[in-house]
C-alpha cells in the first residue's frame, strides 16, 4: 500500500522555475553591486530579485489569462525559494511566517511603485528606485539615472520577446547595467 504519492511538477511550474532562475541570475550580476551602487546585502539582493521578477510579471500581464497564470506560478516559485533560503539560514517556523508576510508586503509595494514608475516616465521611475531598491543606501543622481535607464531598457526588451518563448521558460535579459559608473 502506498502512503504517499509524489507528484511531479507540472510543465507550467517547470517554466516558472526557469523564468525565476533567469531573474535570479540577472539579479546576481556583480555590476549591480560593484559599480551599480546596490547594497551587497541580503536586502539589496532581495530587492534585485524583486525588481527582475517584477519586470517579468509586468511583461507576462500582456499575455492575458495564460500570462497571469504563469505570473502566479512565478510568484509562488519566488516565495517558495525565499522560504527555503530562510530555513537554510536557520530561521524558525514561527519566524518564517512573519518574515514571509513582511516580504510579500514589501514585494507588493515594490510592484505598485515600479508600475507607477514605468508608467510615469524616467523621473517617476528614479523616485521608485530611490525609495525601494536604494532605500537602505544613499545614492547619487547618476546612479539613479543609470538604473532607471536599465529598468526601462529591460521593460522594452521584455516587451519585444515572443510570448511563446516566455511560455517555454526562455527569457533574455540585457546584460548588466546600461553603462558603467563614471568617476571624475
Amino acid at each position: 500500500m502506498r502512503l504517499f504519492r509524489f507528484l511531479s511538477p507540472s510543465p507550467s511550474q517547470d517554466v516558472a522555475a526557469l523564468l525565476y532562475g533567469h531573474a535570479v541570475a540577472q539579479a546576481r550580476d556583480p555590476d549591480f553591486y560593484a559599480a551599480g551602487g546596490v547594497p551587497d546585502t541580503l536586502d539589496g539582493r532581495f530587492d534585485m530579485v524583486c525588481l527582475h521578477v517584477f519586470l517579468l510579471l509586468h511583461r507576462l500581464k500582456r499575455d492575458g489569462t495564460a500570462g497571469g497564470e504563469l505570473g502566479q506560478r512565478l510568484f509562488d516559485r519566488m516565495f517558495a525559494d525565499l522560504e527555503m533560503n530562510m530555513r537554510e539560514l536557520g530561521v524558525s517556523d514561527y519566524g518564517i511566517g512573519h518574515r514571509m508576510k513582511a516580504m510579500a508586503a514589501a514585494f507588493y509595494g515594490r510592484i505598485a511603485a515600479y508600475e507607477e514608475g514605468l508608467a510615469g516616465g524616467e523621473a517617476a521611475l528614479r523616485q521608485a528606485l530611490d525609495r525601494n531598491l536604494f532605500g537602505t543606501a544613499r545614492t547619487d543622481q547618476a546612479t539613479l539615472d543609470r538604473m532607471a535607464r536599465y529598468v526601462a531598457a529591460v521593460a522594452v526588451a521584455l516587451e519585444a520577446q515572443d510570448s511563446g518563448s516566455l511560455a517555454a521558460g526562455s527569457v533574455a535579459f540585457p546584460h548588466g547595467q546600461a553603462e558603467p559608473a563614471r568617476h571624475g
